[in-house]
């Protein structure tokens, strides 16, 4: 990975110097040229006036078919103090060669294979997210787009779940790789048909650790391998006419599943005290999952303008999911049942399951434009889907006269939703200047599926929605450097299907804009949620509230100066009942947070000699919190760019990341990363 790294960044070194000297004869436009000149006359005898020639086309000689720039360097990463796998789960930047961004275009003048390419890149090297983009395209005949990212996923923070247990595992961690590639070619575009090919993987693979659970006596965490991939391919065709439009697709979707958990060391788990006697172990652990499954899809989409104030809008969505299971667990050292009280030497299962779902998801729209001030829009969306599946269980453990032999056990699944929402708004331009939005919306639906043992009598469990929502809003431009937005939402609802749904809610916000000079501008945000569930032993009371501030202010274009800056002011406060283990008394669970979030940099472009001007860049980032799990982080940074010429400069940065906890001391951590290297471009 490192040496593929290092050529990333010396690739376009190698790359543009060559792309940019003549090329050999018989591959472009500049063979033309020297064609033409050889062709010209020899010049005329001493004493007579050589003939007039053609004006050149300066056109031919300064076109470039290549433009685009290239960031490359090194970071370097001191020693980090404090929590190594905390600063992998916030920052995770690692010290290597760096191809920090690459952007360039082609343009071909004799458009052979494409008019123009536009091809970018960031990150690849010691960054967790790298990306890269591909577009091409050729008039009339193709538009070709790629999309490729990678995100390095690390969390191990040492706070979740049993930080302090005497084996010093965290119970639940990940360190994988997610990586996502699509592609779609559109042929024909700007014609009236166009059909298109698109196919998008989405995998995942890496290490972990995860909880495997000795009924409710013991937990040992045990190394995991994440495997999994997702295929979606399609194709269709759209219509595109004056008065409607079309999009006719079919595809399939495959998803595989191959997570494995293996242990063969000797584990106490996270009890470390004695049972009835005897201590409890782990010392060989085998798990893993065979998970396998499809779906084809249809989907149509609509709208049409059949009159000059009716806009029609239709969509229609029809899958059938199939999903196979085969799981198996083995467990050796000294365990215990809880129901019989007995001990065993050994723990097996094997499962096997299958299920499908039909599903089907429409919604129509009209929007009546019938008075020159007035808007209506209407929205009606359904989403229907069942379930149907089965499973069978085989257990056994091993070791005791007493513990039970082999049981196995079959459990049909059952599943059936269905979600209805309509929705009715009115948009009315009061004046040039104002514009009122006003609207109500009513969601309702059931579900019944299979019922556990734990939930409740019976074979099915079901449960209801109802909810009606109030909408209104209002747009203002007193003048056109301010514009103020605000949107309100209050609803009620009967039923729900969880205690912390949205219930008896109300949602606002407030955006607005206000542009005092070319080059010094302001915008503010307001945004509030409060959600009550009044419920005999929910009582959810739930209040989030956040208000911002950004500044922006670029003298002459910013050509010595700029600032940006914006403030964030954040609080959370939730209070539900729940009940506690082991005799289920009831509780009060509550959760604060009261946040500070800034952020601000300033760039000077130092006093220089000529053309070229250095420039500085200062600033950083914090968030402080207080309340249930008070927090400060900090991040301040550095910046300088020298240009050597127009086309190369040096560039470098500076920071340092800061995070401390006042509950998890042992979580907190500290770093410096500088980063340094050229930019170029043509």
């Amino acid at each position: 990975m490192k040496s593929l790294t290092q050529l990333l960044c010396l690739a376009p070194l190698l790359v543009l110097p060559v792309l940019s000297e003549p090329r050999p004869s018989g591959s472009g436009p500049d063979d033309e040229q020297q064609l033409l000149a050889r062709q010209q006359p020899a010049a005329p005898p001493a004493g007579q006036q050589p003939a007039a020639q053609p004006a050149a086309n300066p056109a031919s000689s300064t076109e470039q078919w290549l433009t685009g720039s290239v960031d490359f360097g090194f970071r370097w990463v001191s020693a980090i103090s404090g929590s190594v796998p905390t600063y992998r789960s916030a920052v995770d930047l690692r010290q290597d060669f760096e191809l920090f961004g690459l952007d360039f275009t082609i343009q071909d003048p004799r458009k052979r294979w494409f008019d123009r390419l536009d091809a970018r890149a960031y990150g690849w090297g010691g960054e967790p997210y790298n990306t890269a983009h591909v577009d091409a395209a050729k008039s009339g005949i193709y538009d070709f787009t790629f999309d490729y990212r990678n995100i390095a996923y690390f969390n191990a923070l040492p706070s979740f779940a049993t930080p302090l247990s005497a084996a010093g595992f965290n119970q639940q961690s990940f360190d994988t790789r997610q990586r996502m590639l699509g592609a779609e070619l559109d042929l024909f575009p700007g014609k009236r048909i166009i059909p298109y090919l698109a196919f998008d993987r989405n995998s995942q693979y890496g290490h972990g650790v995860v909880t495997w659970a000795d009924g409710a006596s013991n937990q040992y965490p045990v190394p995991v391998l994440f495997r999994d991939a997702v295929y979606n391919y399609r194709g269709g065709v759209r219509f595109e006419y004056d008065r409607f439009h079309v999009t006719l697709e079919q595809g399939g979707t495959t998803f595989k599943n191959d997570d494995a958990a293996t242990d063969n060391v000797l584990n106490f788990g996270d009890n470390t005290n004695k049972v009835l006697g005897q201590q409890l172990f782990l010392n060989n652990f085998n798990q893993g999952y065979a998970v396998r499954g499809d779906a084809i899809y249809s989907r149509a989409l609509v709208t049409a303008t059949p009159l000059s104030w009716l806009t029609l809008t239709g969509q229609f969505l029809y899958s059938q999911p199939h999903v196979d299971v085969a799981y198996n667990n083995s467990a050796a050292g000294n365990l215990i049942l809880i129901s019989p009280l007995l001990f065993s030497t050994g723990q097996t299962e094997l499962a096997t399951g299958a299920a499908k779902q039909p599903h089907v998801t429409s919604s129509v729209g009209a929007e009546i434009r019938w008075f020159r001030r007035l808007r209506i829009v209407e929205n009606f969306l359904t989403d229907r889907f069942h379930d149907a599946a089965v499973g069978f269980l085989l257990t056994g453990d091993t070791g005791s006269p007493s513990v039970t032999s082999p049981q196995n056990s079959s459990q049909p699944g059952y599943q059936v939703v269905n979600y209805n929402q309509n929705q009715l708004d009115a948009i009315y331009d009061l004046t040039n200047r104002i514009t009122l939005r006003g609207g109500y919306r009513h969601v309702w639906g059931d579900a019944t599926m299979t019922a556990s043992d734990l939930s409740q009598t019976g074979p099915f469990a079901t449960g209801q929605l109802s909810r009606d929502v109030a909408l209104a809003g209002a747009t203002f431009r007193p003048w056109e450097k301010l514009r103020v937005n605000i949107d309100y939402e209050g609803a009620s609802s009967d039923d729900v299907y969880f205690r912390t749904s949205l219930n008896d809610y109300q949602k606002a916000r407030a955006r607005a804009q206000f542009q005092a000079t070319p080059s010094f501008a302001i915008s503010a945000n307001f945004r509030i949620l409060n959600n009550r569930n009044p419920a005999a032993g929910v009582n959810l009371d739930f209040l989030g509230r956040d208000s911002s501030l950004a500044v922006n202010w670029t003298p002459d274009n910013g050509k010595r100066f700029s600032f940006v800056g914006e403030y964030d002011r954040a609080t959370v406060r939730s209070d539900i009942i729940y009940r506690t283990v082991p005799f289920l008394t009831p509780a009060i669970s509550s959760y604060r947070d009261n946040a500070h979030i800034a952020s601000a940099t300033i760039n000077l472009a130092l006093p220089a000699y000529s053309e070229l001007t250095p420039t500085v860049a200062v600033g950083g980032s914090l968030f402080i919190s207080s309340g249930s799990r008070p927090t400060a982080y900090y991040q301040p940074l550095s910046r300088l760019s020298i240009p050597f010429n127009k086309r190369v400069s040096w560039r470098t940065e500076w920071r340092w990341y800061g995070l401390g906890e006042a509950f998890y001391l042992y979580e907190g951590f500290r770093a410096h990363t500088l980063t340094t290297g050229l930019h170029l471009t043509r």
